[in-house]
C-alpha cells in the first residue's frame, strides 16, 4: 500500500470555504480518478501556526504504479483547478509513504 500524501497550509480568512471544496468537491474528483482505494482528511493540532491551519490528506494507493498513472493523467488539471480556487492563499506540497505493518 502506498499513501500519496498532500500536505496543504491554508490561510485562516478561507479555510472554511477551502474545508467545504475539498470535502465536497476536490476529494470526490481524486477519488473518482480511480487510482485510490480510499482516502483520509487530517488535521494538524500541535504545533498551531499563526498563519493558517494544517491538513494532510492522504489518498491509499494498491501500489506505486497507480500514483505514477494518477500523477501523469489526472493531477496537473486537480491542482490547476486548487490553483485557481485558491491561490495565494495556501502552500502545498506532495510525498510519498510506503505503509510497513
Amino acid at each position: 500500500m502506498i499513501i500519496y500524501n498532500v500536505t496543504v497550509k491554508i490561510q485562516y480568512g478561507v479555510h472554511r470555504d477551502w474545508l467545504d471544496w475539498m470535502q465536497n468537491k476536490h476529494i470526490a474528483e481524486v477519488m473518482a480518478t480511480g487510482m485510490f482505494l480510499s482516502h483520509r482528511l487530517c488535521r494538524l493540532i500541535d504545533p498551531v501556526d499563526k498563519d493558517g491551519f494544517t491538513y494532510a490528506i492522504q489518498y491509499f494507493a494498491k501500489d506505486i504504479n497507480k500514483i505514477k498513472r494518477y500523477q501523469e493523467v489526472y493531477a496537473e488539471r486537480l491542482q490547476k483547478d486548487h490553483q485557481q480556487n485558491f491561490g495565494g492563499q495556501y502552500v502545498a506540497f506532495r510525498t510519498l509513504l510506503k505503509v510497513v505493518e
